[in-house]
């Protein structure tokens, strides 16, 4: 019988941003409500593709993990987990990676996108981490996963592997179907261009959810917009409007009409104001959860081993059936 299991995972790059929040951790605490198997997982393996002090590392893990509890995920109703404390992952990376050609790999957007950024000739671990990615999920037997619009390729690469898998051994892997994001893609505001990230060299271009009043304000006051002080929405004429319209939206929890029908009467430099306040009051009382649960980083390491602890559990029956199927015993 197939199990409803639904699992994703977070990059530890510290306190999440803006993007991050509302295209994936709020969705992440409603569904914990709605599944009785979910599994979140700190990705510290995956951070290695980008070149990181071992310092910064160790401190973005806790960062990230009291940002995942401040936000409302709640380990008695998800295994909430580092994935290096879990080595099966990356074991079942090997055999799957062993199953997907390089060619697939390479037309990837990531890695040419991530090469590029990195200006070098790209690592192996970089041009191979969607495979672990897919390891990641099948491990579990995952049968839903919560992806963003930029990593539909790479779910798409693990049902392709997870179909390759079940032909070469038989029947043995759910394919994983994705859970889209309804909330619109944020973007930077400073480039609306592109999406908002933690690794874009504008500090003004993204908000953090821990940014304090005075710098969410100033992000939203110096927001690129356009010439025009209408307050509309139109994403392709009118990107930058159109961002703070999505964000006010989301961080509110009202329709794009809703929020353009409050707006009527202001211009843009108003507007951003509204909108700053907006995203203040949405993240106050997370700010300093986030706050409290840092000084207790004992804490914090105990709901990561204790997660990791239920993660093995599940995984090493499915892993062992693997070890057996590919002939390893």
């Amino acid at each position: 019988m197939v199990v409803d299991r639904i699992f994703s995972g977070i990059q530890p790059t510290g306190t999440p941003h803006l993007g991050n929040y509302l295209g994936a951790i709020q969705n992440w605490v409603n569904l914990q409500e709605k599944c009785s198997s979910v599994l979140y997982s700190i990705m510290d393996m995956h951070s290695l593709t980008m070149p990181k002090e071992p310092a910064v590392l160790r401190q973005n893990i806790l960062d990230t993990t009291a940002a995942m509890l401040a936000c409302g995920i709640d380990p008695k109703k998800c295994f909430l987990f580092r994935q290096s404390l879990v080595p099966e992952h990356a074991e079942l990376a090997w055999i799957l990676g062993c199953l997907t050609n390089v060619p697939r790999l390479l037309r990837l957007p990531q890695w040419k996108m991530k090469r590029a950024s990195q200006n070098s000739e790209g690592t192996v671990g970089l041009l191979t981490y969607p495979v672990l990615q897919a390891a990641d999920i099948l491990l579990y037997k995952s049968t839903r996963v919560p992806v963003g619009e930029d990593q539909v390729l790479h779910l798409e690469l693990a049902q392709d592997i997870a179909q390759h898998f079940n032909k070469k051994y038989g029947e043995f892997f759910p394919v994983p179907k994705a859970i889209l994001s309804t909330t619109k893609k944020i973007k930077s505001l400073r480039d609306p261009s592109v999406k908002m990230s933690k690794s874009d060299p504008q500090k003004l271009a993204t908000v953090n959810i821990a940014d304090s009043p005075d710098e969410i304000v100033l992000k939203f006051r110096k927001a690129v917009t356009d010439f025009t002080s209408e307050v509309t929405y139109d994403p392709i004429a009118r990107p930058g409007v159109s961002n703070l319209v999505s964000i006010h939206a989301a961080v509110t929890g009202l329709s794009i009409k809703e929020v353009l029908h409050q707006a009527t009467d202001l211009d843009t430099a108003h507007y951003k104001m509204v909108v700053a306040e907006s995203v203040i009051q949405k993240f106050a009382p997370i700010r300093n959860e986030i706050k409290k649960l840092q000084e207790d980083k004992s804490h914090l390491v105990k709901v990561l081993e204790d997660g990791a602890e239920k993660a093995k559990e599940l995984a090493a029956p499915i892993y062992q059936e693997i070890r057996r199927l590919v002939g390893f015993q």
